[in-house]
């Protein structure tokens, strides 16, 4: 490394702190909070459903299997719908719709109107799941690292505190929960509809048939059949579970806080760290074949009610690794836009997970407790035999982020390489003056499209002249995973443009350059990794870049771009401060 500061304006730098946000992002992740709380809300009233209502076990499951299919057929008419009437209005209708059907279905006197009411509540959850991360993104400001922090907070808040409220207030009224979810919806509502800016229009209209004709690629098909797989095994776990612990419902709502907070944790911090290590595939193959084995123990002990518990907590950790790198897999290997594949794959899986506990009740009262965790077990293990037939695509896809394969678009160099004679200005640039072929190594210059991207070009193009080097001018385009949502960060078009312009401006100097527009899936550090490869793929004798921007706290839940270029690359790395002599 050449020269470093503390500061500056990096490849795809984001705000300075993540919670420095418009009052827009806090009223979408707060929505997020309580979208996300649904998940868990009701586990700790199943059985004062099933008392109250003299339901029978079976009849209760299908809160979840209404809710979950009609979530998931509505994922079909999603992009359908935000394509038409744009993001701002699809999350509003998607909120009004869980505010009426939360209120009636915290109304209602028999368990066959809930049921009904959850089906429309599912219907605006998938309104809302499709386009709040997309709305954050767009909304938050100086960038999106802080925002799709924000985010992933907001989903581990959720998905935590839903037990905990559901404990707290059913244990005052199983209708409790309900009406919770409505005012804090409905406030949620008001803030959006006074906070967010209207958003525009996709460019293109999405028909109803695309997300299935979809299921026609090999790789979407293989990663969703994977995950209904999975869905059917955890939602059997979920939703099953809270019958044979024989919990009151506080101790229910503990017991699935604790579950939460451990999917929060593993889906944030630990799951990105292991597929870095290991690799995806591998990574799933384990983490689906512990799912499976925590599954056979609550089927072996679920007479124990202390098993029950542990193990109970413990799937948080599979659950938690699973929903983001089953996640990241799937937008890996879709060669489809993200909302289509999105919606594909939010179909088939959320099928799984709203039949498996409709179904579990039935073979329980029809067999014994035991049968459901049985069958759950062995659809996980089929899930994983499914895996493997993907298995070639998932490891291409990873070496796709560690290797200059993906959205190469070079320019043509419009001027030749000056005659310069080669003087070494900045540390030990001379280690690699000449790439394999004989020519000037190249100078890579990574930038992210924002306002100090003209500023640093010109500072590398300055080191190319003098150093009698090409130029490489290259932005990575991210597709960011939290959790269980996907989401392209930017448009690569005005990326694209401004790339051109770059070059042009260059190349009237007399620098050789080209242009290259990367795509990776993952967080910074996937970028910093990717750069670094690109580097080493082109025998680069330099990176220049500048220092990041987007602060210690969102640093703690997304690598940094240039601490991963530093780890990573081969070559000399140049720090550019903003106010360096080079930008002035």
């Amino acid at each position: 490394m050449t020269n470093t500061h503390a500061r500056a304006a990096s490849p795809h730098a984001g705000a300075a702190s993540p919670f420095r946000q418009p009052k827009a992002v806090w009223a979408v992740a707060f929505a997020c909070v309580v979208s996300f709380m649904g998940i868990g809300l009701v586990d700790p009233i199943l059985p004062a459903l099933a008392k109250d209502l003299k339901a029978t076990p079976s009849t209760v499951e299908l809160l979840f299997t209404s809710y979950l299919v009609i979530t998931a057929v509505a994922m079909l008419i999603t992009g359908w719908v935000s394509s038409r009437i744009g993001a701002k209005r699809t999350l509003v209708a998607g909120l009004v719709l869980i505010v009426v059907f939360s209120a009636l279905a915290g109304a209602s006197n028999s368990i066959g109107e809930i049921i009904g009411f959850r089906a429309g509540w599912g219907l605006g959850n998938a309104f809302f799941i499709a386009t709040s991360l997309a709305a954050i993104i767009a909304s938050a400001s100086g960038g999106f690292v802080g925002a799709i922090v924000l985010y992933e907070t907001a989903l581990g808040v959720g998905i935590g505190l839903g037990p905990l409220i559901g404990g707290e207030l059913g244990g005052i009224s199983w209708r409790g929960p309900f009406f919770g979810v409505t005012v804090l919806m409905a406030i949620s509502l008001v803030s959006i509809l006074v906070l967010l800016d209207a958003t525009p229009k996709p460019p293109r209209k999405i028909s109803v048939k695309e997300p299935i004709t979809c299921l026609r690629n090999r790789g979407l098909a293989i990663m969703s059949l994977t995950a209904l797989c999975y869905n059917w095994g955890f939602f059997t776990l979920l939703a099953y579970t809270p019958f044979p612990m024989r919990l009151g419902i506080h101790q229910l709502g503990y017991t699935f806080t604790a579950w939460g907070i451990l999917v929060g944790i593993f889906a944030v911090f630990i799951a990105p760290r292991l597929q870095r290590r290991f690799g995806t595939p591998q990574v799933l193959y384990v983490n689906l074949a512990m799912l499976a084995a925590d599954l056979v123990v609550i089927a072996a002990f679920t007479t124990s009610q202390t098993t029950l518990i542990v193990a109970v907590i413990v799937s948080g950790v599979f659950v938690g690794l699973n929903n983001t790198l089953t996640t990241q897999a799937v937008m890996a290997v879709s060669p489809f836009e993200r909302s289509l594949t999105s919606a594909t794959y939010g179909f088939v899986r959320f099928i799984g997970g709203g039949i498996a506990p409709y179904i579990a009740a039935r073979l329980a009262a029809h067999f014994n407790v035991h049968v459901p965790f049985y069958l759950g077990a062995a659809v996980v293990v089929i899930g994983i035999v499914i895996l493997t037939r993907g298995h070639s695509l998932l490891s291409a896809a990873d070496q796709d982020q560690v290797q200059d394969q993906i959205g190469q678009s070079p320019s043509t160099p419009t001027a030749a390489p000056t005659s310069q004679p080669f003087q070494p200005v900045i540390g030990s640039a001379t280690l690699s003056e000449s790439s394999q072929d004989g020519h000037h190594a190249p100078i890579v210059v990574a930038i992210d499209g924002g306002p100090g991207s003209d500023q640093l070009c010109a500072a590398a193009a300055d080191l190319a002249e003098t150093l009698a080097s090409p130029l490489e001018i290259l932005h990575v385009v991210e597709t960011d995973i939290a959790m269980d949502q996907a989401a392209d960060t930017e448009d690569p078009a005005p990326i694209t443009a401004a790339l051109t312009r770059l070059v042009e401006q260059v190349a009237a100097r007399g620098i050789p350059a080209s242009s290259h527009l990367l795509e990776i899936v993952g967080d910074h550090g996937d970028v910093g990794r990717r750069i670094a490869a690109f580097a080493d793929g082109h025998h680069a004798r330099m990176i220049v870049a500048g220092a990041p921007t987007h602060g210690r706290y969102a640093g703690l839940l997304d690598a940094s771009t240039t601490a991963e270029l530093a780890r990573h690359t081969h070559c000399d790395l140049h720090i550019v401060h903003p106010d360096s002599p080079l930008l002035n």
